[in-house]
């Protein structure tokens, strides 16, 4: 969708989602930014051969999400994210790749004035193209915008058409969802952020946004 806006609920055809409600053939799909960890808390990107665990608050938030336990659970292969999804009462979601957050390359391990300090302005380039699904370009040594999104589409085309789905991720594939699906292309996450999309009739929407307190 063109002209959408960070906050914005955009919706699809009313025929089409009153269609799609009344025969019951929608999927609502909540994704869940994992808990705080010891690299949100110091504003850097994760490390790749980093997997920190949730800090005592991530913990404890993790523990106030109220999601629909009936869903199929499925969580990044990240101990943040399992250790979210535990916490939250889902004790064996599926553990699913595709879920990782993007591979950032040579920008891992450091933070943003660190970036700008060694590479300039290159950084900035280098997280818009990872944010394009269209460009096949990215950071050094990591993924690039049009491979990042194409896993993301792929996790999503083998979703059920009906019922109810939980994934626990990271703020970078949940960004990657609302562009490929409603359009969105900015949005703060922070952690522990559940969005709800719904998808009926072939058409996706976004339902609701919760932020923690």
């Amino acid at each position: 969708m063109k002209g959408n806006r960070a906050g914005r609920l955009p919706a699809p055809h009313p025929i089409s989602r009153w269609s799609a409600a009344l025969t019951d053939q929608t999927l609502t799909l909540h994704l869940v930014r994992h808990a705080p960890s010891a690299p949100n808390a110091e504003r850097r990107y994760p490390r790749a051969d980093e997997d920190a665990p949730l800090t005592p608050r991530g913990e404890a938030l993790a523990r106030t999400l109220k999601l629909p336990m009936h869903a199929l659970a499925y969580t990044s292969p990240s101990v943040r994210a399992q250790r979210t999804a535990q916490l939250a009462g889902f004790i064996s979601p599926e553990l699913t790749p595709a879920l990782a957050e993007a591979n950032f390359g040579v920008m891992a391990g450091r933070t943003w004035a660190e970036l700008e300090r060694v590479y300039a302005n290159l950084p900035w380039h280098w997280t818009r193209a990872l944010s394009d699904p269209t460009l096949a370009f990215g950071p050094p040594q990591g993924e690039t915008g049009r491979d990042f999104h194409a896993r993301i589409q792929a996790w999503l085309s083998r979703l059920p058409g009906t019922g109810e789905v939980v994934a626990f991720t990271h703020a970078g594939p949940i960004h990657a969802a609302l562009r490929l699906t409603v359009g969105i292309k900015a949005v703060e996450t922070p952690p522990c952020t559940v969005v709800t999309l719904k998808c009926g009739s072939g058409e996706w929407w976004l339902a609701g946004m919760k932020t923690p307190n």
